[in-house]
């Protein structure tokens, strides 16, 4: 199914809403002002009737240059454009505006039309006709027919009819219903009965009534309660059609023009955009870096700052990578067509393509910034989801997020996405989330110098316990996360795991000949050892008393069940066996119990009791612990 937009273009007073109501037999014109005054304000809606029975609908847009953002707004989901010169005043400066909004906007189809034949002999018409092809050599009308007509006689008007239904069937192209819908808005308004009602163009998806959406960038939620296409009601929308959404539990006060209306989840919302930008070649002005411009984008009129990546200023003709800062927040996607305008006076000066729709902050004359947004607009899929990867991977972003940030079809994405795990260039964490090796490989670096630096300091311990390990390494909130990253580069023998503890693949703990002596004070000690303090004191010549010390805990021979209370591992695990037994005969076992089993003094057995309930091993009920 092609559903296709028409829209007009050209200078005001040109003839272009006379020679819409002459294809249709539809006024556009809405406003009492419009009427009065003549010329076009706001955006006027018609649709043609096709030769297969299908409907092309039709945007008459602004002519006025107060006007032109209300042009813009309508101008980004037009698949064909209509060129309207009049004959009796030729090219003019607004049309040569439009006619750059168009080619900025990448219109891929159009035809010009020459209106107000019947107001001009031949001589004069084949004069305007020379000069029209002057003006559009280099732009996508170059090679575009060129027709004369009369709104007002009806000449040309089915020559014209029969040009448009030739284009639509040979050149358009379908739209793409497989990816999430969205809407910009460009009107809103509401209807007694029925409620809130926003009209736009279906730039890409398919709708259906009973559909939740999200309108962005506020992010309020609300549901298709009715659609409208052509003024009849349909169950069902596609991309490419002028469509009327009925909007519900929503107040028009809650909408503004240029949101975006469009399924859950399915856009980012960002203050920042990269861009490739290109100065209309025409344009008188040079663009400084940190110029304050204007951006449009869909229906939306933001004011932004241009940073130029790779120069201090660019000209008319040039292009460069740029990042607009944002002054409001907004919804894009990456491959959206934009057109800027200078602070003032407003004038187009240029636009171009989004490459990153959400991106980071840059720095000027980065060439890796640079290299990243050369593959974002040049490269393939598989290039542009390495590129994101690449950049989010440090913050452990979704596939869904990527997805949404690439704009790639999830189909497509998906199968790239398999192609570069398949070859290692990434690597999955689970089933959401995927890293680029280079991180990977970063983090790699990480972990060797961190337990480099922690083994030259602690060559006694079997490395650095896990949970220290977790904290230190990564700053991430995901335990889950960490230990993936962990358990991987245990498995490529980097690390590896000894007594709860994560060290280099490589690395022995070395002993220590007071080791022995240490631990046989300990375990001398039975269920009521000496304090460290007090052992050391018994061992003057051993000046790295601590060190050792800590290595015997590492190993797991000395359990440290408080700061000053340590147990060798046997009495502990004598302990820890006789309170099990105890409980599963008693039911439970109290302080006092616990004491007279290990033979020691109230501190011992508190000590022992309250290390199990911190570790879960039991918990206390009352004046007794239980198993847990």
């Amino acid at each position: 199914m092609k559903n296709i937009i028409i829209g007009t273009a050209g200078h005001v007073d040109h003839g272009k809403t006379a020679l819409i109501k002459a294809l249709t037999g539809i006024e556009t014109d809405r406003i009492k002002e419009e009427k009065k005054r003549g010329i076009t304000i706001e955006l006027g809606f018609a649709y043609l009737d096709l030769p297969d029975g299908e409907k092309a609908g039709i945007i008459d847009v602004p002519g006025h240059e107060k006007f032109v953002k209300n042009m813009l707004a309508g101008a980004g989901g037009i698949d064909l454009a209509l060129l309207v010169i009049a004959a009796d005043e030729g090219f003019m400066p607004q049309t040569r505006e439009h006619l750059g909004i168009l080619s900025l906007l990448n219109i891929p189809e159009g035809i010009i039309v020459i209106t107000k034949k019947d107001m001009v002999d031949e001589d004069w018409l084949e004069v305007v006709c020379d000069d029209i092809r002057n003006e559009v050599k280099g732009t996508f009308l170059e090679n575009a027919q060129m027709i004369p007509v009369s709104s007002y006689t009806g000449e040309g008007i089915e020559e014209l009819k029969q040009a448009i239904f030739q284009l639509i069937d040979q050149k358009t192209q379908i739209k793409n219903l497989d990816v999430p819908f969205r809407i910009p808005i460009d009107r809103i308004f509401s209807v007694e009965g029925f409620g809130t009602v926003i009209t736009g163009t279906l730039i890409e998806g398919k709708m259906k009534v009973g559909d939740p959406v999200t309108i962005y960038p506020s992010r309020i939620e609300s549901r298709i309660r009715n659609l409208q296409v052509h003024s009849h009601d349909v169950e069902e929308a596609y991309a490419g059609q002028r469509v009327a959404v009925n909007l519900a539990g929503l107040k028009k006060s809650d909408l503004n023009k240029g949101d975006v209306v469009a399924v859950p989840d399915s856009m980012h919302t960002t203050m920042m955009i990269d861009i490739k930008l290109t100065i209309l070649k025409d344009c008188e002005r040079e663009i400084l870096n940190a110029t304050r411009l204007h951006l449009y984008h869909g229906a939306r009129d933001v004011l932004c700052k241009v940073v130029l990546l790779d120069r201090d200023s660019i000209s008319a003709g040039e292009s460069c990578y740029a990042q607009l800062r944002l002054e409001e927040e907004i919804a894009v996607k990456t491959g959206d067509r934009f057109v800027l305008r200078f602070y003032s006076p407003l004038e187009t000066i240029g636009g171009g393509v989004i490459l990153d729709s959400n991106p980071f902050k840059h720095k000027r004359n980065d060439p890796q910034v640079l290299e990243s947004l050369n593959i974002k607009e040049n490269g393939s899929d598989k290039e542009k989801i390495s590129a994101a990867l690449k950049d989010y991977s440090s913050r452990f972003e979704t596939l869904s997020f990527l997805q949404v940030q690439t704009a790639i079809p999830k189909e497509q994405f998906d199968q790239q996405i398999q192609k570069l795990i398949k070859d290692k260039t990434a690597f999955r964490i689970n089933d959401n989330v995927v890293i680029h090796s280079d991180y990977l490989s970063h983090l790699k670096d990480t972990a060797v110098k961190m337990l480099t630096a922690y083994h030259e300091e602690n060559p006694l311990r079997d490395g650095m316990k896990r949970d220290e390990f977790r904290s230190k390494f990564l700053k991430y909130e995901d335990m889950a996360v960490v230990d993936k990253i962990t358990d991987s580069l245990v498995n490529r023998k980097v690390l590896k795991i000894v007594n709860g503890c994560v060290a280099l693949y490589d690395f022995e703990a070395q002993t220590d000949n007071n080791q022995e002596l240490i631990e046989k004070a300990f375990q001398e000690g039975g269920f009521a050892p000496e304090s460290p303090d007090q052992i050391a004191a018994r061992f003057p010549k051993i000046k790295n008393f601590k060190a050792v010390l800590d290595s015997l805990v590492s190993s797991g021979k000395l359990i440290r069940v408080e700061d000053k209370i340590l147990l060798h591992i046997d009495y502990y695990n004598k302990a820890l066996e006789m309170a099990k037994e105890y409980i599963e005969k008693n039911g439970q076992i109290t302080l006092a119990e616990m004491r007279d089993l290990m033979g020691t003094s109230r501190k011992f057995a508190v000590a022992v009791l309250e290390y199990w309930d911190r570790r879960n091993i039991t918990k206390k009920v009352g004046d007794a612990r239980v198993l847990k």
